[in-house]
């Protein structure tokens, strides 16, 4: 006779775990369920990386808008009916470089106006027939003082306008975090939905085998030994699925990268660099892809083992 086993079974045989290890496994390696559950965990896992990537590239892009806008500001100059444009212009772009911190100031002439207008009010226009303000873009260094330079320009130019981006760049933020708390929320159906699954699928295969989890339990196998027999087979199904998932979603990152690089020069390829950057993740984004696809194959050991045990307890 032996000892119980560390559940309270009844005792058995020292070898009938070693037995059970040797022969058959306790679950089928290749069943029609365990397919399945391949695909779904796939599924989800390219679900979930495709929204973890996509909402790093709108926090990459959101940053590089910012950065875009609050490194210059601009200044209309709208003259009076007396002013002498030129004058009034010449003035402003003096006052901007002489403040401490400016970088590079370009004013637009008559004829960049033009040009600028030109896809709203054809190529025929005459800009001495409508008030259009000239503008003067004013690139910032990392010292700018914007209110001494909002002081100058009311003070010596009152014809300026000065607008230094801030609330566009408020705007950029706020957008870009309801678009990533969004991801973040469907990230989080993607694994809820994965784990439902996952239960589900565990089940199936403790509801299959009952009678052999049963024999096993009340001969004395350890639940730890039970456990560990579905964890194995769970974890390795997770791990396919999460490796064909992960691997389809950094394909397809990859191949965004190169169709953009190769559109870039194209009208809507250039629209979409400006809106999302070139699609690359970098090494640390691709980096969390295969964190993503880890944390699947672990939960989907974790949760198929904690409902086992629990199964087995409630058999004691």
């Amino acid at each position: 006779m032996t000892e119980p086993g560390d559940d309270g079974a009844a005792p058995i045989a020292p070898s009938s775990e070693a037995a059970v290890a040797r022969g058959a496994p306790l679950i089928p390696r290749d069943s029609i369920s365990g397919s399945a559950l391949v695909v779904v965990v796939a599924i989800m896992t390219f679900l979930a990386c495709l929204t973890a990537g996509g909402a790093l590239l709108v926090a990459q892009a959101s940053q590089a808008w910012k950065t875009d806008v609050l490194s210059d500001l601009t200044i209309q100059v709208k003259p009076g009916p007396d002013d002498d444009v030129d004058r009034v212009v010449e003035r402003v772009v003096a006052i901007a470089v002489r403040q401490a911190g400016s970088g590079a100031v370009h004013a637009y002439s008559a004829d960049d106006s033009k040009k600028l207008l030109q896809p709203w009010l054809g190529d025929n226009i005459d800009l001495a027939l409508l008030p259009v303000p000239r503008i003067v873009v004013v690139r910032l260094a990392n010292d700018a003082d914007i209110a001494a330079l909002r002081t100058s320009l009311a003070r010596e130019a009152p014809q300026a306008d000065l607008d230094d981006h801030r609330v566009w760049a408020s705007r950029i933020s706020v957008m870009a975090g309801a678009i990533v708390s969004l991801a973040l929320a469907i990230f989080l159906l993607v694994i809820v939905a994965m784990a439902t699954a996952i239960g589900f699928a565990t089940r199936g295969a403790v509801a299959e085998n009952r009678e052999i989890v049963e024999v096993l339990h009340f001969v004395g196998a350890s639940d730890r030994f039970v456990a560990n027999q579905f964890h194995g087979h769970f974890q390795r199904l997770g791990f396919q699925g999460a490796a064909i998932g992960g691997g389809a979603a950094i394909a397809f990152f990859l191949a965004a990268a190169g169709l953009s690089r190769w559109s870039a020069n194209s009208p809507g390829g250039a629209e979409l660099a400006a809106l999302f950057g070139s699609f690359a993740l970098g090494p640390g984004g691709y980096f969390g892809l295969l964190l993503v696809a880890g944390v699947v194959t672990l939960l989907t050991g974790i949760l198929s083992r904690r409902i086992v045990v629990r199964h087995l307890r409630a058999l004691q």
